[in-house]
């Protein structure tokens, strides 16, 4: 779908392009007021094609946040309920004024990854709204990995096809660490589950690359000293500017990305003293 093609197919709201390949950006739509079955077609179309929806200029509570989130699927259940906002606790908050037990910040979402991967269907879907915004920094960087796989050598491609790898809550490899889960919780998440290195996405068809540091244990039938050296290809070759689109965010935006064919990482590059306060949730998968 063309530029032209997008401003043609609605006459209430204008939609931009963000880069070459991911990003799309929306102006003139109020997510509190009711949307018709063209234009959340429409929407959810051009998610599917570009990956991220960044919905401008929204002031949304956390319960009519969840329900616009609705447009594009039904909820899916995040891990922490340490995170849960009290009066709509399908919502989660992302903040930086959490803080480990140690007393160092936390920076949710440091690190490239793709969210909840661990789970044995993962959220097709993460949504963010901006509540309170520091004055700069804290910028979400979105890899596009079927951009990313399309990239590979032919030679690689092959090497990839039918590997699989365990995902469990924290790799053991992993240098970024989580907040810990309460024992209800833990008792509740599946220890690992496996996923293939390489994902056909169920709406574009696309092949894209599925791997994630944070959680990777291990790639099924592979020693280790093979293992990680080759994930470590996969993450350099796909982390390229090439393949990635930069979001800065400005206060009201909601954006919406698919971790089907996404990784991201959140930059904690901003005063510590100064909020970062966003709603947080996710959607399920369509298969």
């Amino acid at each position: 779908m063309d530029q032209s093609d997008m401003d043609q197919a609605v006459q209430d709201f204008a939609i931009t392009l963000l880069s070459s390949h991911t990003g799309a950006e929306v102006r003139g739509v109020d997510l509190r007021r009711p949307i018709d079955k063209a234009t959340r077609a429409h929407l959810n179309r051009v998610f599917v094609d570009r990956s991220v929806l960044v919905i401008r200029d929204q002031n949304l509570s956390a319960p009519e946040f969840l329900q616009a989130m609705g447009l594009f699927g039904d909820t899916f259940p995040q891990h922490n309920p340490r995170f849960q906002v009290p009066q709509c606790p399908m919502v989660h908050y992302i903040s930086n004024q959490d803080r480990f037990e140690d007393g160092t910040v936390y920076i949710p979402g440091e690190g490239y990854h793709t969210d909840h991967s661990n789970d044995a269907k993962p959220p097709k879907a993460t949504a963010l709204h901006a509540v309170k915004l520091p004055e700069s920094g804290g910028d979400t960087q979105f890899i596009n990995m079927a951009e990313a796989y399309a990239a590979l050598p032919e030679k690689t491609k092959r090497r990839l096809d039918g590997l699989k790898a365990r995902h469990v809550y924290q790799s053991k490899h992993s240098e970024r660490k989580l907040m810990g889960l309460p024992e209800g919780k833990r008792k509740a998440i599946a220890t690992s589950v496996i996923h293939p290195l390489v994902r056909t996405h169920p709406e574009s068809r696309r092949k894209a690359l599925y791997i994630n540091p944070i959680r990777i244990e291990e790639i099924v039938g592979m020693q280790d000293k093979d293992a990680l050296p080759l994930l470590d290809e996969l993450l350099t070759h796909s982390t390229q500017l090439r393949f990635e689109y930069r979001h800065k965010w400005k206060s009201g935006d909601v954006v919406i990305w698919d971790n089907r064919c996404l990784m991201h990482k959140a930059n904690g590059d901003y005063p510590v003293d100064q909020v970062r306060y966003l709603y947080r949730l996710m959607l399920k998968d369509v298969e």
